[in-house]
């Protein structure tokens, strides 16, 4: 599988990889998350034109997910409760991530692809959302605390940082740092799924 931008002329699959999301976590028993259409296609539109909306292609090139991802800080984030971050260095976000159900391993994929381009992630998720804090879990998450969305929900916070600090590190063209075994985790990754 492969990532690349989202563009216009997926919003139709996104927009279908969203309502299987949904009925997933409602089957799932979390049908607090996502309610009333979340995300809707304006919120996706403008995620795809600040190009941070990026697709995971199957051999096919097929959809077979979606996400959100950019490094810069997230409002909702300055603040967490019951817990702590496990630093305060420059992190990317993902947020809306997403599977078309027809393949396995991927969030893995996804995810393992943002931390190459940054190797400390935060990401939140509903306490109802079982999946996906067990798919954290597996993929070696920190659970940090709990955060409020700008609507007032709670959410379950997360972080992965590839630390320490050291000459092996590589600088990518966002100065985001990373490891390089971070690049030997993603097949591993991917595998959990």
């Amino acid at each position: 599988m492969r990532i690349h931008p989202s563009q216009p002329a997926d919003l139709p699959q996104l927009m279908q990889i969203y309502e299987t999301a949904r009925r997933f976590m409602q089957q799932t028993g979390n049908a607090g998350q996502w309610v009333d259409g979340y995300p809707k296609k304006e919120l996706l539109v403008e995620d795809i034109g600040r190009e941070h909306s990026y697709v995971c292609l199957d051999e096919d090139n097929g959809i077979a997910g979606t996400f959100y991802f950019r490094v810069g800080e997230e409002p909702t984030y300055l603040n967490i409760f019951e817990g702590s971050w496990l630093n305060d260095d420059p992190y990317g976000v993902i947020h809306r991530i997403a599977s078309s159900g027809k393949h396995k391993g991927v969030a893995a994929t996804c995810i393992s692809w943002c931390l190459e381009k940054c190797g400390n992630i935060r990401i939140d998720t509903h306490r109802d959302n079982k999946v996906m804090q067990n798919i954290l879990q597996k993929l070696g998450f920190s659970y940090c605390g709990i955060i409020y969305l700008e609507n007032g929900a709670e959410r379950l916070a997360y972080q992965y940082t590839i630390n320490p600090a050291t000459p092996d590190k590589k600088i990518n063209k966002i100065g985001s740092t990373f490891l390089k075994e971070a690049r030997n985790t993603p097949p591993k990754m991917i595998q959990l799924l």
